[in-house]
């Protein structure tokens, strides 16, 4: 583990997580939420989770149907939902008495960070038809 460095650690999550959960199209803060919570429990899970929050298929795998349901909903809501749900499965692990505790913590910090993200992005303009962001 010393020989970790952030140089070398980072390609690791942007390919098996950031990637994962297409993080480059979420939403600022949003993507932070889900981002943390596939580096911690998988990012097909947290991808399911969003998706059931926005109503489409769970299929594990966010793409366009899945982005455009999200530039649908407001955005704090959406991150409090998302992490009200990861508390929820969070409690349900039998685990939950040795780590509950430190897991409320990370998940309040996530909440509080990833809300604060939203206030310090720009809007951006999403394509009506697919969801995903609009560049220039």
């Amino acid at each position: 583990m010393q020989a970790l460095t952030p140089a070398k650690v980072a390609p690791i999550y942007r390919q098996r997580y950031w990637d994962a959960i297409e993080g480059d199209d979420l939403p600022a803060g949003l993507d932070y939420a889900v981002f943390d919570w596939a580096v911690n429990s998988g990012p097909a899970r947290a991808a399911i989770a969003l998706q059931r929050l926005v109503g489409v298929a769970d299929d594990g795998h966010i793409g366009p149907i899945t982005l455009k349901a999200v530039a649908a909903q407001d955005r704090r809501k959406l991150i409090g939902s998302l992490c009200d749900v990861r508390l929820v499965f969070l409690r349900e692990l039998s685990i939950w008495p040795t780590f509950g505790k430190g897991w409320s913590s990370r998940v309040a910090g996530v909440r509080k960070d990833a809300l604060a993200m939203i206030a310090a992005a720009p809007a951006m303009p999403t394509c009506p038809a697919c969801g995903r962001p609009l560049t220039a």
